[in-house]
């Protein structure tokens, strides 16, 4: 059936006037950041084809961008880096890109709904909802924004880290992946403290010859 306004007109009964979806995309990579979209939809929205961004093919999502750009009340894009992720842990790096997606939304919203993560300091009432990009339209849209707006931060990764291949896997922990992890170590945009990663950190880290003072080798 696809994702519906019910969890909206729910909201808009209890008196919220601008609901809207929050997803993420990019929580499970080994490198680059996760980006968050909040997205308000007007009421009686009708977006053919809108689904759970997982569910649609890459030329589907890249179909869709720019339908609910044209359709949407307002929509913000946050993001959090790999450095944040390993400052804070993924789950609170996904909570702050979602803030800064939330703070980016002109005109702000009144009601949230997210893809089941809470949200403990948003300034308005956040629904979590089970599955919410497949059951809610507006955070089905959130979560198409949110995952063609990473996948062109990987792409323009690729061209400042070639040999990785981010622009094919997206920075997932694919055999490539793991493959080039091995070859040519981490990265800047790599999360250090995600066990391929660290574990990479740490082959290179034995395999280098240990250097006396003064630059002789044992």
């Amino acid at each position: 059936m696809g994702p519906t306004e019910e969890f909206e007109l729910e909201a808009r009964r209890c008196g919220y006037r601008r609901i809207a979806g929050v997803d993420e995309a990019g929580r499970g990579p080994l490198a680059g950041p996760v980006v968050a979209a909040a997205v308000i939809l007007p009421v009686r929205c009708r977006i053919p084809g809108l689904d759970d961004s997982k569910q649609l093919s890459p030329d589907r999502r890249a179909a869709l961008y720019p339908a609910i750009l044209a359709r949407a009340i307002g929509v913000g894009i946050g993001t959090a880096t790999a450095q944040e992720i390993d400052q804070l842990n993924i789950l609170e790096a996904t909570r702050l890109a979602m803030a800064r997606a939330l703070a980016a939304l002109d005109p702000p919203a009144d009601f949230v709904l997210t893809d089941a993560v809470t949200l403990p300091h948003a300034a308005c009432p956040v629904r979590p909802v089970i599955k919410g990009d497949a059951l809610s339209l507006s955070v089905a849209a959130a979560s198409v924004l949110a995952k063609v707006t990473r996948d062109h931060m990987m792409e323009a990764a690729h061209r400042d880290y070639p040999e990785y291949n981010f622009a094919g896997h997206k920075g997932y922990g694919t055999e490539e992946h793991l493959d080039s992890l091995a070859r040519y170590g981490p990265c800047p945009i790599h999360r250090k403290t995600f066990a391929p990663v660290a574990e990479a950190l740490g082959r290179i880290t034995l395999d280098r010859e240990p250097v006396l003072p003064g630059g002789m080798s044992l």
